[in-house]
């Protein structure tokens, strides 16, 4: 019997706190549809905010680079010049690229990294016929100089020269720029982590600039990267090079010695084996040095076999092109915007207002 009666408190408990709910929505709903008036006064003033801000918002363009990268570390490919490399005496092994720098997501980091940017803000480029800095561009259409006004040692500064021998002003800067780069202009990232195809985008508010930046950066990197990946198969083959270029020019020596040596004595007494003596020593060393050359030459064809394999292969899909994608806030869509936010916050602070009253 004590049960039942304490279900049936309960139950009525919560009757009557649905019932309050209930009444508390009603009465702030009725207190709401009071102040209609302010609500669309407020409503028709953020409409006008929001169509200003249309008017002088500037548009943001987005250039956007797809491109693939095929690793040339791959063993599977060098694998079929394993016989020539031993015909050679020469182990080209399974690691040829000596590449894990840009394993996996690293390239990513590398299109990030403060070199790669800064390498490319300073490169020249053709902006409606004439030949500028890219960062000058930049710093042009952000109105940095307005700001750096106010600071003697920043106004007038340029970029011009070497950037090893820039100054702790012009270094400060870029940095400030690759930081803002990356937080809110460079955007880099895999279309899928089981994919080799990559995504370069560039936004700003100069159509111009995201272009020709996304351009720059992607022959910066992709350059960079290539020369790096095969660094060392290039060193190697560069050496041997010159090794069979120095053997060669003593092989043709020792060549010219034995027909000076033949020349010394055309008429030699067969009986005078002493008169054979230079011509054989000369002979002795055109065996010799073409043995080396030999064995230089198949050195070197494998080691040039080895830098093609190493060589990364970049083939880019897509290059960012006229016109660019834009995101442009209409004048429509600017007042629906403000009216929406201002209708938005001015219920919300009579719903917390009729709250705060009903609770005090």
């Amino acid at each position: 019997m004590t049960n039942i009666n304490d279900e049936n408190r309960y139950l009525q408990t919560d009757a009557i706190t649905l019932d309050r709910i209930v009444v508390k929505i009603r009465s702030i709903l009725k207190y709401i549809k009071s102040k209609w008036l302010i609500i669309v006064c407020f409503s028709i003033l953020g409409g006008c905010i929001g169509l200003v801000y249309s008017i002088f918002r500037k548009p943001i363009y987005t250039a956007t680079c797809t491109f693939v990268l095929e690793d040339g570390n791959s063993g599977g490919g060098l694998g079929q010049y394993a016989g020539l490399a031993s015909l050679a005496g020469i182990d080209v092994g399974g690691d040829s690229g000596g590449g894990g720098i840009f394993h996996g997501d690293n390239i990513l980091e590398l299109y990030k990294s403060r070199l790669m940017i800064e390498k490319a803000l300073l490169s020249n480029a053709n902006f409606n016929g004439k030949n500028d800095l890219l960062i000058n561009r930049y710093i042009d259409f952000n109105h940095l100089r307005l700001k750096w006004k106010k600071n003697p040692e920043l106004d007038g500064i340029t970029f011009n020269g070497d950037a090893d021998k820039f100054n702790r002003h012009q270094d400060s800067i870029i940095t400030d720029i690759v930081d803002n780069f990356n937080k809110h202009v460079l955007v880099v990232f895999r279309l899928d982590k089981k994919l080799a195809v990559i995504k370069v985008q560039t936004v700003s508010t100069d159509e111009l600039f995201s272009k020709l930046f996304t351009d720059k950066l992607v022959e910066t990197v992709n350059d960079f990267y290539v020369l790096t990946k095969t660094k060392k198969g290039t060193r190697n083959v560069n050496i041997l090079q010159k090794q069979a270029d120095s053997v060669r020019m003593q092989l043709n020596n020792s060549i010219s010695g034995v027909a000076a040596a033949v020349d010394a004595s055309p008429n030699a007494n067969p009986l005078l084996v002493a008169l054979k003596v230079p011509s054989q020593k000369r002979q002795v060393d055109v065996q010799a040095n073409t043995a080396i050359y030999s064995e230089i030459v198949k050195n070197l064809e494998v080691s040039k076999l080895s830098l093609i394999q190493e060589t990364p292969i970049i083939q880019v899909i897509d290059r960012p092109v006229f016109p660019l994608e834009v995101d442009k806030l209409t004048k429509i869509k600017g007042i629906l915007f403000g009216i929406f936010i201002s209708c938005f916050l001015i219920t919300l602070i009579f719903t917390l207002k009729k709250i705060i009253s009903k609770e005090n």
